[in-house]
Order: structure tokens, then sequence, then C-alpha cells
């Protein structure tokens, strides 16, 4: 059995995205057969497949276009860059001149992409106490790509295990996570704040976009601004690319290894690239390079104080 169609309503079908199918011959005495010939979806009730095609077929009897439709054929949508997305909001002004409470509260807040609908906790970075209002004075700068997971729900950067080879990497150089409850072991420093380049985590733990880079850049670039660090150490290709954009021609396509062993300048600070840990974990082999690295880092950043 097929559709009783002519070659106009089939057309007019395939134009609304209408599949049309062939139905299984039904015993005579089950189905009826104006049933079966106005049945022209896949899982449509005959009822209503019958209206839609009375519907459609309709005004081509009588006209040659419904003047109804016209206007919306001519309607033009207004280009989506122009405004934000449902949810969202500008980006935060004025980070050029926030205290050190005042960022960390445009962090918290922030709903510049589209990071915020699924984060559970922005993760602004962690380091020593510090004097009510202001920025903890530090030594060292550790700058990962982006939280994931773990971060999203601790709200703290390099948890995990990824977190566990970071802490031990940097207790090989006298250097211990520092938080305000905290107390440094005797013969280590907490003089260091670990951060971040996105402030929230991509999902399923995906690269950083380049346009979620570009809306945590001025925060992460306030934040060496306060906390005035004497070395910058950059885990991961993200990490580098953000901070070398504009002192390494053409950073995106240059291979981590090659930013590796030299000192580059970001505002002014030293920075050192190296490998991220979660990459580590999976390259047993390259943990002696990010050694490497350290060492590098300590011989530019001689002066930590460590605690008695």
């Amino acid at each position: 059995m097929s559709l009783d169609l002519d070659k106009r309503q089939r057309a007019m079908l395939r134009e609304m995205g209408v599949r049309l199918w062939q139905p299984p011959a039904p015993a005579a005495d089950q189905v009826a057969p104006e049933v079966a010939t106005n049945k022209i979806a896949a899982g449509a009730h005959a009822e209503r497949a019958k209206a839609r095609l009375d519907a459609e077929s309709a005004p081509a009897r009588h006209a040659p276009a419904a003047p109804a439709a016209l206007p919306s054929a001519r309607a033009v949508p207004a280009p989506a860059a122009t405004r934000p997305a449902p949810g969202l909001q500008p980006s935060a002004t004025g980070v050029d001149r926030m205290d050190w409470p005042a960022l960390q509260a445009a962090v918290a807040g922030c709903r510049a992409c589209a990071l915020c609908e699924s984060r559970q906790n922005t993760v602004f970075g962690i380091g020593p106490a510090a004097a009510e209002g202001a920025a903890p004075q530090v030594d060292w700068l550790i700058v990962g790509e982006a939280p994931g997971e773990n971060e999203d729900l601790a709200g703290e950067p390099f948890v995990g295990q990824a977190g566990k080879l970071l802490d031990n990497m940097l207790l090989a150089t006298g250097l211990q996570r520092g938080s305000d409850a905290s107390v440094p072991r005797a013969g280590l420093s907490t003089s260091l704040f670990i951060t971040n380049v996105l402030k929230c985590r991509p999902p399923a733990n995906r690269n950083p976009d380049p346009a979620e880079v570009a809306q945590c850049e001025p925060y992460l670039k306030r934040q060496v601004e306060l906390l005035q660090p004497k070395m910058i150490l950059a885990l991961g290709k993200f990490a580098a690319q953000s901070l070398l954009q504009d002192s390494v021609p053409e950073v995106q396509k240059i291979p981590l290894g090659k930013l590796r062993g030299q000192v580059h300048r970001y505002l002014g600070v030293p920075v050192v690239v190296s490998y991220h840990p979660a990459y580590l974990l999976r390259s047993q082999s390259d943990k002696a390079k990010a050694w490497d690295d350290l060492c590098l880092a300590m011989s530019v950043a001689p002066t930590v104080v460590r605690s008695a």
C-alpha cells in the first residue's frame, strides 16, 4: 500500500521536514483505509497528520501564497553577539583598580561566560594569611590552567592526585602550600600563592576556550599586580600561553617543550614554564624535566625566606 499523495503534496511535506514512510499493511478488518492513508509521519496520530496536511495544502488551492506568512519570512533576528546569553552578565569593570577583597568578590560573582552555569564553586586561589583587606605578599606564584572536578567541589586549586604531586614538588624546593589555618613546617616557607588561569571548571574537564581565557585574564593580571611575586611558575600549555601572549610572538604555535629552559617575563616578573602535574601523572619520564624547571626557578628567585 502506498500513500495517496500527489507531487505537490510530497514537495510540501519535504519543505516542512516531514519524512514520508511506508507503513506495514494492516488487516482489512483492523484499520480503516482512511486512517492508513493519512498516517504520514512515524508515530503521528492519524487525525493530527490529516490536519497538518489540510492546513498546509488549503492555501495553495485558493491563493499562491498566504500573506500572513510574509512578515515572518522578512524578519531578520538581531545578531547574538550584541547581547549576553541568557543568565550571563557583562564582564566586571574596573578590575585593574580593585583591591584584594573586591577582586575576590568579583571572581565569586562572575557570570561573564557560560562556565558559570555549570560550576559548583569559583576557584580564586590559595595562599598564606594576610592583613585584613590586603593581598598576601609572596615570593612564588604558581599558575595552573583550569579547575578540575575536585577543585570545583573544594573551591581550591590543585587538589586530588595532581595536587599531591605538586605539593611534593614544592616541598622539595622548601615551599609549603599555605592557607589561613596552615602552620608552616620547620624549614619550609608558605610564601606562595596557587591559582589558575580560569577560575571556573570547564565541563568534563575539557581544554579552556580562548574566549573563556580572555574573560578571566584581567583577574589573573590583577592578582599578579597585588601579590607582587618574585617568581611565577606556569604549569601547562594554557598557563604559559596566557602569561606569555604579549611577550612571545605566536606563542600559541610553540610547543610547551620549547618554552621550557628559559626565563620569560610577565609584568616584569620572571616566568618559568613547566609541565602540568596532571600531565606528569601520565608521563612519568618527564618528571626529571619538571625538576630541572624547578631548579631553574630557584636559581632565578633565591630569595625565598624559610621558616625557622
